[in-house]
């Protein structure tokens, strides 16, 4: 299990509820939307991405919908992660809404393809699903996948191939259904698994071990913890 950070105010309070589970890891970031008053810091970043149960970078990235505003304070943080990330061996978890071109373009400048990424709680078109995947990246889907009125994110899932595939809470928002309204928890994750099954045609579990699978195969630190 990850435990994502939105900034470095909080992350030592984060961190400490993290530390007490040996199977549950974390990351250090900042997210697009917090930009403003947690702005980018190499120094504090590097600082945080030190501690031994820290196997990613973010949640960073770009958001246009909400916080338009920091678009240049958003995109300056973006690559700062990629560039700590590359250096440092770390992936980089990557929120991105309504920022779909810059999203890429910043990848493919900074992200080193070695040490890849996720593109997280994705809500975006296969073309960039595709563009993704060719930087090495992975596709994580949330309980977006089955809400009814999802049918185009679903044929984002039939068109990647399970092993660039992560499944994920985004809690505590997006709980799939049959969980709908209610406050997200990783017990409710099955239920991703269990759509992607339905679509791909195989069994929940062969969905949960690739996955399983391809989370050390991305956070390759968490298996070497």
């Amino acid at each position: 299990m990850l435990c994502v950070a939105i900034d470095l105010d909080q992350f030592e309070d984060m961190y400490a509820q993290v530390k007490p589970f040996p199977n549950v890891y974390a990351s250090a970031g900042i997210h697009p939307c917090h930009v403003g008053d947690c702005p980018f810091d190499e120094a504090r970043l590097r600082t945080a991405a030190g501690q031994a149960r820290i196997v990613a970078l973010g949640e960073t990235g770009l958001d246009y919908h909400y916080s338009a505003e920091l678009a240049e304070q958003q995109r300056e943080s973006f690559a700062g992660h990629l560039r700590l990330g590359s250096e440092l061996g770390l992936p980089v978890i990557v929120h991105t809404r309504e920022a779909r071109e810059d999203t890429l373009n910043i990848i493919r400048q900074y992200a080193d393809p070695e040490v890849g990424g996720v593109l997280h709680c994705f809500t975006e078109s296969l073309d960039m699903a595709m563009a993704a995947l060719d930087l090495n990246f992975f596709i994580s889907f949330s309980g977006i996948i089955t809400f009814r009125n999802a049918e185009e994110l679903r044929d984002v899932v039939r068109a990647v191939p399970m092993e660039k595939m992560l499944i994920e809470t985004d809690s505590p928002y997006l709980a799939p259904v049959p969980y709908r309204g209610k406050q997200n928890e990783p017990t409710y994750v099955p239920e991703v698994a269990r759509c992607i099954a339905d679509i791909k045609g195989v069994s929940v579990e062969e969905v949960a071990e690739i996955t399983r699978n391809n989370f050390y195969r991305l956070f390759s630190k968490a298996r070497l913890n």
